[in-house]
């Protein structure tokens, strides 16, 4: 988990460096190994890294070869390496080994379409110099977060709310339609959010900003054209096809890696892909608690037994 956020002020007023420090201080649990800052007059970049990829060269803000487009990126893109190989073939130049790195040259080649070509979660800021335009993405299914606030002045981002309403001068005013969902639904949609002016990115969209003008498109979405129907014995070994696919992708780590264990039928086959795939035992985490209503770690347990897992448990108490 990393932490993102910025400012894109539409009459090239700069940003102070103590301002956009002080965005990414309120997100520093998100990104406890690293900070960085780009900044001219036109945009304010900030991020809060946890090293997992790349841990040498992989700092952010990240640019192109010749320093025209810059992200911002928490996440991770799980097809980095085959974009890349591409990327390379066309002649691209790259200064890092991080999957970071393969966003300012897709963008570079596709415009507002290089979020299409990704596979991954993420949470994305990408600026043009050249033609002076912002672009945020957020995955397919909005795994992380992003939230903007605009006015005729500027568009203000974070990962987090926190770090947008720090910045001095978005106006702490409670959305009462919002707080109708949230006591109706128990969340709040997209795209609103508790604020006033504060609002989510969907999942699926980005956002593009050139000097004030901004709009919001959908990029992907849920289709249920053209189905075929096939047997029972086919639906099983694709589910198991994707799902083996998907943690393996998700194995990529230059960080030790372990999974969150309940004991319930997801977390337990993510585990035992898991560990199949893995040449060590998988390290398991499970969460219980006093009150044996609420206490799984006898299902747990009998999981991390079965796939010979590296297991801790931890105790929750109300203190």
């Amino acid at each position: 988990m990393c932490g993102i956020c910025g400012v894109y002020p539409f009459h090239r007023v700069p940003l102070e460096k103590a301002r956009l420090k002080a965005m990414c201080d309120v997100i520093f649990h998100r990104g406890p190994d690293e900070e960085g800052f780009y900044i001219d007059r036109d945009i304010a970049l900030g991020i809060r890294r946890l090293s997992i990829i790349d841990l040498s060269t992989g700092q952010q803000p990240i640019h192109n070869e010749d320093k025209t487009v810059w992200t911002v990126f928490n996440g991770e893109i799980y097809n980095h390496r085959e974009i890349r190989d591409n990327l390379l073939k066309e002649g691209h130049v790259f200064y890092t080994n991080a999957d970071t790195e393969v966003i300012v040259h897709l963008y570079e080649k596709y415009g507002e379409d290089f979020v299409t070509k990704l596979n991954g979660m993420f949470a994305i800021a990408v600026w043009d110099s050249s033609q002076q335009t912002l672009v945020l993405a957020r995955d397919r299914l909005g795994i992380k977060p992003l939230c903007y606030y605009l006015n005729g002045e500027k568009l203000v981002f974070g990962s987090e709310i926190k770090s947008i309403l720090i910045e001095g001068t978005v106006e702490r005013k409670l959305h009462l339609p919002a707080l109708d969902y949230y006591l109706t639904y128990g969340y709040i949609p997209a795209p609103d959010t508790i604020f006033q002016g504060i609002k989510k990115l969907p999942p699926g969209h980005i956002l593009i900003c050139r000097k004030g003008q901004t709009r919001v498109k959908g990029y992907w979405d849920v289709s249920y054209e053209n189905r075929q129907k096939y047997d029972e014995n086919y639906y099983e070994e694709r589910i198991l096809e994707m799902l083996r696919l998907s943690v393996k992708r998700r194995l990529m780590s230059d960080v030790p890696l372990g999974a969150f264990l309940s004991g319930g039928i997801d977390s337990s086959t993510v585990v035992g892909i898991m560990s199949q795939l893995m040449d060590q035992p998988v390290k398991t985490f499970s969460i219980g608690f006093e009150e044996t209503k609420y206490n799984e770690l006898s299902d747990a347990r009998r999981v991390a037994k079965y796939f010979n897992t590296q297991h801790t448990e931890l105790i929750v108490k109300p203190n």
